[in-house]
């Protein structure tokens, strides 16, 4: 352990450019099983940030580094990358993986670091209350769940009722999160919840797809990552379950989980934190001062997909982040406890986001000592595989607030309890 320590230490360090006064370590993961998700989110991630530092010098005057530490997503590991890049001066960690996120909690909590969880880790962190430097806006896997119900309701005229809802999870804490919401969702909207589990990796999944051709659920939904994405669209496609009726979350809607279906994929859906594909002016300012000056991050293949633009907003919200805590500490060299503060009191608008070049691209949000959460809302897109392409076919949809919002108190009073931690912002 101490010589893997020493030797990430070392591998930051000589990553890190001198000139560089603001650290965000990407704790990425190009290798394994989880890597079609990792890769294409560290690229959108680190060239976002060389879009800053080629073009504007970086944020305030300052130039950004964003040196990686592989983890292959494993949560040992990526609380080694920690651990060997917070002395670094690093300000913030959005590691890609709800396992490290649990087990970083605690961390930067004492260690007075924000941690940033878009769409993934503990959903109640939300409360501000009691997670002081855990920030998941702009929404969360709960929110996820209540949107995709939300959306299946409309679907069915207002009713659910006698419907039977498979959920195919990834049987991990990621794929546990939405449980929850989904069993208090049935016990409202009188639908049947069948639970789904898929052990690590997931490319293995016979056994899972005879039970659901067996059970003939009225609609799947899937809580994936990695390559069990691409197996389940594949095993769907092969029992001929209607692709129409199967979504899965934000996780589980890439490229790279229904190419490799082929035709099959076609009408697979996914709900959608925000927009995707090029056709945004960002781009032009990226293909002048990353792409056509080869500073591309990674093999510069993934850009525009969906994780790609995923990697791309979170390192725009970080970005703004450390802007807001540069406004409010009155200097540029923030340290990691101001930048905790930027994130609090962090307000991106649509005029901003059209500012910055990706016009209607996530939705607006406005951070608070007590909300860290965001409003919530996603979108559903659906696949088109004759043209290759994801199409969204709703707006953004809100969550049911009535039913989230309790079990995000629940859950969050406990976790306070369990680690005597006094409630803020009173």
């Amino acid at each position: 352990m101490r010589k893997t320590m020493t030797a990430l230490a070392l591998a930051m360090a000589t990553a890190t450019p001198a000139m560089a006064e603001l650290v965000v370590p990407n704790l990425s993961y190009r290798t394994g099983p989880y890597a079609p998700g990792g890769i294409p989110y560290a690229d959108g991630f680190n060239d976002y940030f060389t879009l800053l530092n080629e073009r504007d010098g970086g944020i305030g005057g300052e130039k950004v580094a964003t040196p990686e530490c592989e983890t292959a997503y494993n949560t040992e590991k990526g609380v080694e990358c920690y651990e060997a890049t917070k002395g670094s001066g690093a300000l913030v960690y959005n590691p890609l993986s709800t396992g490290i996120t649990y087990q970083l909690i605690p961390k930067v909590t004492a260690d007075n670091i924000p941690l940033y969880t878009p769409g993934y880790g503990r959903t109640s962190a939300a409360n501000g209350k009691v997670f002081s430097n855990v920030f998941n806006y702009p929404a969360n896997y709960w929110d996820a769940a209540s949107v995709a119900i939300k959306y299946l309701l409309d679907e069915n005229g207002g009713s659910l009722e006698g419907k039977k809802i498979a959920l195919v999870y990834h049987n991990s804490a990621y794929g546990k999160e939405p449980i929850r919401t989904l069993q208090d969702l049935a016990a409202k909207h009188g639908y049947e919840l069948v639970e789904v589990p898929v052990d690590h990796p997931g490319q293995e999944q016979k056994s899972q797809w005879l039970q659901i051709r067996r059970d003939k659920p009225d609609y799947v939904l899937m809580w994936g990552w990695g390559v069990m994405n691409a197996v389940a669209i594949q095993e769907a496609a092969n029992i001929r379950f209607p692709m129409e009726n199967f979504i899965g979350v934000w996780w589980s809607g890439s490229e790279n989980d229904v190419l490799p279906a082929g035709d099959g994929a076609n009408g697979y859906k996914s709900l959608a934190m925000h927009g995707t594909g090029m056709d945004y002016p960002v781009y032009a300012d990226l293909k002048q001062y990353v792409y056509d000056a080869g500073k591309s991050s990674g093999a510069g293949d993934q850009v525009g997909s969906v994780l790609y633009s995923r990697g791309m907003y979170a390192a725009l919200v970080i970005s703004e982040a450390i802007r807001k805590a540069q406004e409010l500490a009155g200097h540029a060299t923030i340290t990691a406890a101001e930048l905790r503060d930027g994130f609090e009191a962090l307000e991106i608008t649509e005029a901003r986001m059209a500012e910055l070049g990706l016009p209607n691209f996530g939705q607006p949000f406005a951070s608070s000592c007590e909300d860290h959460g965001g409003p919530g809302a996603a979108m559903i897109q659906q696949w088109d595989a004759s043209a290759k392409q994801w199409n969204l076919i709703t707006g953004f949809i809100a969550p049911d607030d009535e039913v989230l919002t309790p079990l995000v108190m629940e859950d969050s009073a406990a976790f306070a309890a369990e680690n005597n931690i006094a409630e803020r912002c009173n």
